[in-house]
């Protein structure tokens, strides 16, 4: 643990930092003298003012929300059972490594066209964030699942512990490191192809169609406005995932 004089300094740290960053967006905006080009902080703080007091913010965030969730609990729900069964077959492992890796390898964009020509609107953020986020819990989990000490596999056998404690007290502690890590990606990663998505496809409310709505009427600081609710939502559902992990080891 970090000591309290530790904490301040990090927080002095990024304090400075926040305040380096606010000052040469400044500079660069006068430099630049177009709010198209490049608006000021105080122009993005008022449009973000103004963002607030709009009820249809408040339900496209929400849009955004349950979108980025949705394609999150997929990809996790079915990286696991994937990711399980990789890491115990070596038959399944080889079968499955040729689409994990096509996958990884196909740019977000061409995800979005393709997922734009088969799905609705709506389905489209939540397709591509679920296929982006399924192969990195797949290949945490497997590896996971290989780096079970097979030691005490075989202790446990011996002692005759029936297969629910095995998997509970053996298995579970060994795929929870790198399940989390997996998890942790793959929801950072959501959020910035949920918007990506969103902005491509222009469902009826979004994140994504409100930058894209911006960007045609030219209010530079209004896609700069709809960014930082990105960029909040992101690191609110990060530091949330977070907090549920630091309480479920407490609780193991």
């Amino acid at each position: 643990m970090q000591s309290p004089e530790g904490k301040r300094s990090l927080l002095l740290i990024r304090i400075l930092s926040l305040l380096s960053f606010l000052v040469l967006w400044k500079l660069g905006s006068e430099w630049m003298d177009s709010a198209i080009i490049l608006p000021s902080p105080e122009d993005t703080l008022k449009e973000t003012w103004g963002l607030l007091h709009a009820s249809s913010f408040y339900r496209s965030l929400g849009a955004t929300l349950v979108r980025g969730i949705t394609g999150f609990l997929l990809s996790l729900a079915c990286g696991l059972l994937v990711g399980v069964l990789a890491g115990k077959s070596y038959v399944l492992r080889e079968f499955f490594r040729p689409f994990l890796t096509s996958i990884q390898s196909t740019p977000v964009l061409a995800i979005i066209l393709l997922a734009l020509i088969w799905f609705p609107t709506e389905s489209v953020p939540v397709f591509v964030a679920f296929l982006m986020g399924f192969p990195i819990i797949t290949t945490n989990v497997a590896e996971g699942i290989l780096a079970v000490d097979h030691r005490l596999l075989e202790m446990s056998r011996v002692y005759r512990i029936d297969r629910w404690r095995r998997a509970l007290y053996v298995v579970l502690p060994s795929i929870l490191p790198h399940l989390v890590g997996g998890a942790s990606s793959a929801l950072g990663l959501s959020w910035r192809v949920v918007v990506a998505s969103e902005v491509l496809s222009q469902p009826f409310l979004g994140i994504g169609t409100g930058m894209q709505e911006a960007k045609l009427r030219l209010e530079t600081a209004r896609v700069f406005a709809w960014t930082l609710a990105a960029l909040v939502l992101s690191y609110s559902t990060e530091s949330i995932f977070r907090w549920v992990v630091r309480k479920l080891k407490r609780l193991a």
